[in-house]
Order: C-alpha cells, then sequence, then structure tokens
C-alpha cells in the first residue's frame, strides 16, 4: 500500500511538474486577435473612464453649485460595471504580444504625439514601467469599485481623480511626451 501510494504520489508530481503549473503560459501572438492597445483604449478605456468622469461633479456656473453624482441602484450599478471595465482592461493592454496599433494607424496629432512605431519601441524597451504603469489603472478602479460598492460618493470623486492621474502618467510616458504643456500641467499637479 505504502509503495503504491508513494509511485501514485510520484507519478502526480512528475504529471504537474510537466504541465508547467503554477506558471502562466504566454499567449501566442496570434491567439490575441486583431485587438490593439488603441482599440481596446478606443473600446473600453476611455469611454468606462469617461462615464466615471461624469458621474461625480461639483459644477459652479450661473445656476449655482450643484453635485453630479449617481443616485439610484441602476446608476449605482453602471458605475460599477465601468470600474470593472477598468479593473480588467489593463490585463488586455499589458498581454504580451499585443500590438499598440494597426499597420496603417498613424498619430492625428503629430507634432505633440508620437507615431505608433515609437510608442512601441517605449513599451518594449521598458516592459516592467508599462505593466506598473497599467497596474496603477487597476488600482485606482478597484477604488472606484469599492466606492460603487459603497454607493459612496466621496470616495467615487477621490477613485476618479486617481484614475485620470494614472491615465495621464501613462500618456506623458508613452503617448504625448513631448507635450511640454502636459509635462508642465502634471508637475504642477503631482
Amino acid at each position: 500500500m505504502r509503495v503504491a501510494t508513494s509511485v501514485w504520489l510520484l507519478l502526480v508530481s512528475a504529471l504537474v511538474a510537466g504541465t508547467g503549473c503554477g506558471r502562466a503560459q504566454p499567449i501566442e501572438p496570434a491567439l490575441l486577435g486583431p485587438a490593439t492597445i488603441k482599440d481596446i483604449m478606443d473600446s473600453m478605456v476611455d469611454p468606462s473612464a469617461d462615464f466615471l468622469f461624469e458621474s461625480v461633479a461639483t459644477i459652479g456656473d450661473e445656476q449655482g453649485i450643484r453635485e453630479i453624482a449617481p443616485r439610484t441602484d441602476e446608476e449605482w450599478q453602471e458605475v460599477r460595471r465601468r470600474a470593472i471595465v477598468l479593473l480588467e482592461a489593463p490585463n488586455l493592454l499589458i498581454m504580451q504580444g499585443r500590438a499598440v496599433a494597426g499597420p496603417t494607424d498613424t498619430s492625428q496629432n503629430p507634432a505633440i504625439e508620437l507615431q505608433p512605431e515609437q510608442i512601441q519601441a517605449l513599451i518594449d524597451a521598458d516592459r516592467p514601467a508599462f505593466i506598473e504603469r497599467a497596474r496603477s489603472l487597476q488600482d485606482a478602479a478597484m477604488l472606484a469599485l469599492k466606492a460603487s460598492e459603497a454607493k459612496n460618493k466621496d470616495a467615487l470623486f477621490a477613485a476618479s481623480e486617481r484614475i485620470d492621474k494614472a491615465c495621464e502618467n501613462c500618456h506623458l510616458k508613452y503617448w504625448y511626451p513631448n507635450d511640454q504643456r502636459a509635462q508642465d500641467a502634471a508637475r504642477q499637479n503631482p
């Protein structure tokens, strides 16, 4: 009985070791599909971040001061959905082999923005820094998720500011590092 158990444990150990269990295997670039970082930003990150930014605000104008915040369960549920998108999208952005943009995509404002191949080179030169920036967005999105679950407008406002900062820090590094006005603004609002 002991020998059979030992042989069984040895066999299971060999199988587990052989499968690479415990270490995620990289996804083949061909399996990533056609979505680029630009596509994920345009379809997931930007709309969700914009929704959160617009969902909570204090506005002062000729009508006085008014607050915008989710009020109903349905509105808070939509905030939660958008926070989840921002929590998960960075996992897609950082996948090894994901292209920054399609082969025909170019900068819309080349006087300020880098071309996709320049952005790709920056990311490829220091992937750990890119991953760290993506994780900053996830951390901020987690705060928004918690705020939505607590239905706390003040916490949502603070989370939205963190999301904005995470996005801007990444954009300043990879998208428009030569935009002096944006760089100056970032230094003034650390």
